[in-house]
């Protein structure tokens, strides 16, 4: 029959063995190859970089991306699930640098280029092997045999066409830009790759002196990188702000803003002496062309060079009065308001610091890295009397993500992607794409491409896709588009040309103009292009597989961590809107990171960062994958946590793998074969149609939630209903197990029980794919060999409406909020619920059939239940003043307050409190009003009686126990014992026992008196007042002394 279940929570070797049961039958292949020509639903794989470890953030992203894709595949789609690798850029030549023992590019090169990319290839798969193994471990179904790969030659071929058909839009174009620049990759940034690089640091900033040319004055310039200074080519103003021309406190005349005065100048003051005294005033404009003289001649010369004027104030609304003094220093060569203004005022274009962040040999610095030059700017312009302040400040500066080294903006040559151009088609196409949650599509990612900036898409490193522009001296450019016009083009080109550096560099093409030779330009491109053009570069469009793209494009699905709003949701969006002017994708679920315990990031110098495999060997990955569907909405931050991570197990897989394993026990004691037997819905009792309709409400629910992508809605629904399954229905029906033969009843019972399980399962496999695969296979597979293979391949569960009762639902919900008050009032009076109570009162808008009442009856060990009306006889309300209202309305009469309100009788004071809104009370002869916001109110109970109330529901327990509920209570609490010693003994479900007894008169009185009750309880042949024997134990039971001992009959 069915394979006998442990009841052991260690599913991880479980887990091994399913993986091992998919692998051996190809059962993610006969997934695919069994919806060939069903309707397709689309899911892009986002790809990792296999040069680095998976991380524990790593599991949240694989297994939202698995989960969606298989309730998708029973939902009866085909879901092609291409696995790909990201394997360019820079992180890939740092490993290889470390690797060689190399130290930046002039090394590179020293190297060698073709041994340089040769390594990197290499590199790229040097953790390939641990990724697939950690996918398998998740359960996260890719086909990994057939991925695509971004350094692939037809991967690259069909960027090529892509970056043309931008190119012949006039949307590609080389030109000076202030850029996020590394020094130590020699290489810019994107916008999207700053963004994940900043850090809080402490500087010093300089207010500097900038002397008035031909006037003993001084202009007051403040700027957070004094290394710039060196630069300087002008003064900015705000036009429309107020400035002053002062004689300050340490005898220089000053021009800054006035707003800013006090600020800057106040630290002057002394004792009877002002720290300033204002000269005139002037409006910005009136500044504007005013000259002062060079802070460095290496400015001066450069400057003189370009015969462009320089060294005087400009005006630009830029400029706020919120720090430093209202005047900007400017160099335009160093940011991009900088640059603007000078532009503006065709200032020159000055640039002293070299490609590796080193300060030029024409400055007094030369050599020094710019963030090193900056103590040294501040003591020469101190040395020099120009040094007015240097005020520490504390503020978020960019540093490279890859290598940790402050940026720096930095004028570079550069080729660009006219995203500016395309805002408007951005913004619309957002629009069509369903972001879960909406508020990032709107709010992050919607400001994002609402202030778009041009893609600064050119590198100047080594391995990446090479840039495909031809350059000749006549300043002919060419895009090259495909390797077949390369070839046209070229009398040097080899057939099995390798679209990298250096081959690619050494193919040359003939200029369509002139006839010379045109070389490529040295750039490769930013790794985010890659990524980004994988909806068509995996199939080679549009080279082939053209209508496999267009039936795969656009996506239905994709999701990752939230990071890649300025990553991979961005770079897909813009390529695709550029190419195709449409989405890439419908659906997106943005996914939160995942944090330590006390919501600190996770990182190895922190030594709280989780390792992947070391949580998936000790949880297993159901458990896991579990607490990141429940455990809040995926775009929240997650704490992963392992007591977090086993609570959710325990809760919901503790209880359906035990609810699984009671069905096991006892359908093999009773050679239960389900599929002998149809579950015939009019023969059915009332708890068997509860557990139905709740069930066919749960696939309604699990269904309408993950197809709106809802998922810890999902997960709730599941969870609930496994606790409803267990906790009620099996607790009410256990019994029904028991009974001896086949009766119908019994039937029933198992057929029911069958049928949810093998319902929720089915429901629950695209979240719990292992653990219920196995319940498939021991359930369903070990009896019904035609059944499908796995539970993967299988439909969703279908719902059957007929089956839904809400009524039936509602009801058994009031019966379970009875018993739930019911247990609170035992528990307050201390009264265990094996002790039967006589009378139970009840007050509620909502009646209960017999039926009913006698299932809240029987769970709360109560003889008798009442509804009523009125249940004034057993409870009444105290009252209280509320201080914070009653304290300033009557102040001294507080305390008469608190007399009177303990003095009135409850239950009239609540009528009249609910009759007409007000309380009135005579404190000394006043008359007071009181509202029910004045009052602390609380149900008072009366001696005997227990009582709760909660919505609108009273539940009053009688407490007064006669000798007779005694007696009954005893002989509950002997059962209970008997039956943990049967446990002990390790005796079978089924084994008959001969109990002995030895104890107090009062006990062995009760025993005598109910031996045959007792013995009908726990399977006993005898209960008999001898000398315990066997497995004996010594008891206290409400207070009296009792020895039993069990035996197994026979024995």
């Amino acid at each position: 029959m069915y394979k006998k279940v442990s009841t052991d929570m260690n599913f991880v070797e479980r887990e091994k063995e399913v993986e091992k049961f998919w692998d051996d039958e190809q059962i993610f292949q006969k997934s695919m190859d069994e919806k060939e020509g069903c309707p397709d639903y689309i899911f892009y794989d986002g790809p990792p970089t296999a040069n680095g470890k998976p991380h524990i953030g790593h599991v949240l992203t694989r297994v939202i991306k698995d989960m969606i894709p298989r309730y998708r595949t029973m939902k009866g789609y085909k879901v092609p699930r291409k696995a790909g690798w990201d394997t360019h850029g820079l992180p890939v030549e740092l490993e290889v640098e470390k690797m060689l023992g190399l130290d930046g590019k002039d090394q590179i090169e020293k190297y060698g280029l073709e041994p340089f990319i040769r390594k990197c290839k290499e590199s790229v798969w040097k953790y390939k092997g641990m990724w697939e193994d950690f996918s398998g471990t998740v359960g996260f179904w890719a086909d990994m045999e057939h991925p695509y790969v971004t350094y692939d030659n037809n991967f690259i071929e069909s960027e090529w066409w892509a970056l043309k058909k931008i190119w012949d839009k006039g949307l590609l174009y080389k030109g000076f830009k202030i850029v996020p620049y590394c020094p130590r990759c020699g290489t810019p940034l994107s916008a999207q790759e700053v963004a994940q690089g900043y850090k809080d640091v402490k500087e010093r900033s300089a207010i500097v002196r900038f002397k008035v040319k031909d006037e003993d004055a001084y202009i007051l310039a403040w700027t957070t990188t004094p290394w710039t200074l060196p630069s300087n080519l002008a003064l900015c103003v705000n036009p429309e702000e107020d400035y002053a021309k002062v004689k300050a406190a340490d005898g220089r005349v000053y021009y800054m803003a006035c707003a800013l005065l006090d600020t800057v100048l106040g630290r002057l003051a002394e004792e009877g002496k002002d720290a300033y005294e204002v000269l005139a005033t002037y409006k910005g404009t009136e500044l504007e062309g005013k000259e002062y003289e060079p802070l460095y001649q290496c400015a001066a010369d450069e400057a003189a060079k370009q015969r462009k004027k320089a060294f005087y104030v400009v005006c630009d609304e830029y400029v706020t009065l919120t720090d430093g003094t209202g005047v900007v220093h400017i160099a335009p060569a160093f940011g991009e308001d900088d640059a603007n203004v000078g532009r503006k005022y065709e200032l020159p274009f000055v640039q002293l610091v070299d490609e590796k962040g080193n300060m030029a040999e024409s400055t007094p610095f030369a050599g020094l890295f710019v963030k090193k030059a900056d103590p040294e700017v501040l003591k020469d312009l101190d040395a020099r009397g120009l040094l007015y302040d240097a005020p520490k400040f504390e503020h978020s500066y960019p540093h490279c993500w890859r290598c940790d080294t402050p940026l720096i903006y930095y004028a570079r040559e550069s080729w660009f992607i006219k995203m500016t151009a395309v805002r408007d088609d951005l913004i619309a196409n957002n629009n069509t794409i369903n972001w879960i949650p909406e508020s990032i599509g709107k709010g992050r990612f919607g400001d994002w491409i609402e202030n778009v900036q041009d893609w600064g898409i050119s590198r100047n490193r080594y391995w990446g896709t090479p840039l495909n522009i031809w350059q000749c001296e006549c300043g002919c450019m060419h895009s090259v588009g495909s390797i077949e016009e390369l070839k046209s083009m070229s009398d040097n080109c080899p057939d099995d040309i390798e679209l990298h550096r250096p081959y690619i560099d050494a193919v040359t093409i003939k200029c369509p103009d002139c006839g010379k030779e045109m070389h490529r330009v040295p750039e490769v491109i930013d790794c985010w292009f890659d990524s980004g053009s994988m909806p068509f570069a995996q199939h080679h469009y549009p080279f082939e597989n053209k209508e496999l793209f267009e039936k795969q494009f656009p996506a239905d699905f994709i999701s990752e961590a939230v990071d890649q709003t300025r990553g991979w949701f961005y770079s897909l969006l813009a390529i695709s809107t550029l190419l195709f002017n449409k989405a890439p994708y419908k659906n997106v679920i943005v996914l939160g990171h995942v944090q330590d315990e006390n919501g600190q990031k996770m990182s190895k110098s922190k030594g709280n960062a989780v390792d992947p495999f070391d949580a998936l060997e000790k949880y297993g990955a159901d458990a896991i994958r579990w607490y990141f569907y429940i455990n809040s909405a995926p775009w929240l931050p997650n704490r992963f946590h392992g007591k977090a991570v086993q609570e959710g197990q325990r809760k919901f897989m503790g209880t359906l793998w035990n609810t699984y394993a009671f069905f096991v026990l006892y359908a093999n004691i009773d050679n239960f074969d389900a599929t002998k037997y149809t579950l015939e819905y009019d023969k059915l009792p009332v708890m068997d149609k509860w557990i139905l309709s709740k069930m066919n409400t749960m696939v309604k629910d699990v269904d309408n939630n993950l197809g709106n992508y809802r998922i810890p809605e999902a997960a709730r629904v599941l969870q609930d209903f496994v606790d409803d399954l267990s906790n009620w229905y099996v607790r009410r029906s256990r019994e029904r197990f028991w009974a001896k033969g086949m009766e119908q009843d019994k039937i029933n019972a198992y057929m029911t029980l069958y049928t949810a399980l093998v319902t929720v399962s089915k429901a629950a496999a695209p979240m719990i794919p292992f653990m219920t695969e196995q319940i498939y296979q021991n359930l369903v597979r070990s009896i019904d060999k035609d059944a499908p293979e796995s539970i993967h391949l299988c439909s969703f569960p279908e719902v059957h409406e007929e089956q839904i009762d809400k009524a039936l639902e509602n009801n058994m919900e009031h019966v379970l909020d009875l018993v739930v008050m019911g247990r609170a009032c035992r528990n307050a009076s201390n009264i265990k619920n094996r002790q039967p109570i006589g009378q139970m009162f009840v007050k509620a808008d909502f009646g209960l059939s017999e039926f009913y009442q006698e299932i809240v009856a029987d769970e709360l060990n109560v003889k008798n239940i009442k509804f009523t009306d009125d249940v004034r006889d057993f409870t009444s309300y105290s009252f209280k003043p509320q201080l914070k209202t009653v304290g300033p309305k009557y102040g001294k009469m507080l305390g008469g307050i608190k007399t009177a309100l303990n003095d009135i009788d409850g239950n009239a004071a609540m009528d009249e409190l609910n009759a007409t809104g007000v309380l009135k009370l005579d404190v000394n002869g006043q008359e007071i009003e009181l509202f029910k916001e004045d009052l602390l109110i609380d149900t008072a109970q009366i001696e005997g009686y227990e009582s709760v109330n909660d919505n609108g529901i009273t539940v009053v327990l009688d407490t007064n126990l006669t000798p007779e509920l005694l007696e009954e209570g005893f002989v509950r609490e002997i059962i209970s014992k008997i039956q943990t010693m049967r446990k002990e003994a390790d005796f079978e479900v089924m084994d008959k026992i001969r109990v002995t007894y030895e104890g107090s008169g009062k006990a062995e009185a009760v025993f005598e008196k109910n031996s045959t009750l007792i013995g009908g309880e726990v399977l006993a042949t005898e209960v008999v007042k001898a000398e315990p024997a066997g497995h004996v134990k010594e008891w206290k039971i409400n207070g009296e002394a009792v020895t039993m001992g069990v035996e197994k009959k026979g024995e």
